[in-house]
């Protein structure tokens, strides 16, 4: 059974399963061998949508002309297979828009703009900073709000603002709280997506209609699967998948700082190197420990 709400909000291209890819690193170099292996890895999976350089992505640490290569590259892989909407947000509005205006320009199909993070901005800046980069290109942004990791929240009588904005149309929740992400989608004709895997069924149930997933990288079938069982009706089957996946899930964000563990599983199934980029250092032995003990019960090692 269809929910009606979701039929008709502005985002909903995006609805599904988008995951948060990882940028893969060789001898403290991009590996874009690599990077496109993990592109044709999520499209034969039939994923909705890719995500990179975003939080799990490591942004933060790329230079910009390697921020715009992943874009690049991705963009050209993918080749029309699959949405691409990539991490194009920055604490400086000239940046979040020159880094929006280059997804545009490579054939992104939208862009996921994190809040300005560190400067703090009012309720008033967070407003102007969105609407000063969605008047300036005219692909869909996705408005990502973390304010455990940004400082402050974007309060949902601005997100109900911003919704006003034609190409501003979606929301990735990323706050923990049922009650704001509730207010979103009774207000707004916004697609929601969870930001949180752990949280993916729980926000489903309040309006939601897909989730930017990390554990995505490695069990991407088992997310799709949920989605799908909550999307036909079946509660039970996306309880059921809810449950399998919680363990591993909330190991992706407990054991360390994401992308931390996502590139340790990824390692130990062999996808990945593992590297990381300073200040990110590898997970601890003993996380390291748990972690395999946790996708050997999965099933996955």
């Amino acid at each position: 059974m269809e929910r009606q709400r979701g039929m008709g909000r502005k985002g909903s291209a995006f609805a599904g399963l988008s995951v948060a890819i990882t940028t893969p690193f060789k001898n403290g170099e991009l590996d874009l061998v690599a990077l496109r292996q993990q592109v044709q890895f999520q499209i034969d999976a039939g994923v909705q949508c890719l995500c990179p350089v975003g939080t799990t992505g490591e942004s933060p640490t790329l230079t910009h002309e390697e921020h715009e290569r992943v874009i690049s590259e991705v963009v050209q892989a993918a080749a029309g297979r699959v949405k691409v909407m990539p991490g194009t947000g920055s604490n400086s509005t000239a940046e979040a828009l020159r880094l929006t205006r280059w997804a545009a320009k490579e054939g992104a199909d939208a862009a996921l703009m994190v809040a300005p993070y560190y400067n703090k901005p009012t309720q008033e800046g967070f407003y102007q900073h969105y609407k000063a980069v969605a008047e300036a290109v005219d692909i869909p942004l996705c408005v990502y709000n973390i304010p455990g990791r940004t400082g402050k929240n974007i309060e949902p009588e601005t997100i109900v603002r911003l919704a006003d904005i034609p190409n501003i149309t979606m929301v990735k929740e990323a706050t923990g709280s049922m009650d704001q992400a509730s207010h979103i989608a009774g207000a707004t004709n916004l697609t929601i997506l969870s930001g949180d895997d752990s949280m993916t069924l729980p926000l489903l149930a309040v309006g939601g209609e897909g989730v930017i997933s990390v554990v995505g990288n490695i069990v991407p079938r088992d997310m799709l699967s949920l989605l799908k069982a909550f999307r036909d009706g079946d509660l039970a089957s996306a309880q059921a998948w809810h449950a399998k996946l919680f363990r591993l899930c909330r190991d992706m964000l407990s054991l360390s700082t994401n992308p931390i563990p996502i590139k340790a599983a990824m390692k130990m199934l062999g996808r990945d190197t593992g590297e990381l980029r300073l200040p990110m250092t590898p997970l601890e032995s003993a996380g390291e420990n748990k972690l395999r003990t946790t996708l050997t019960e999965y099933g996955l090692l």
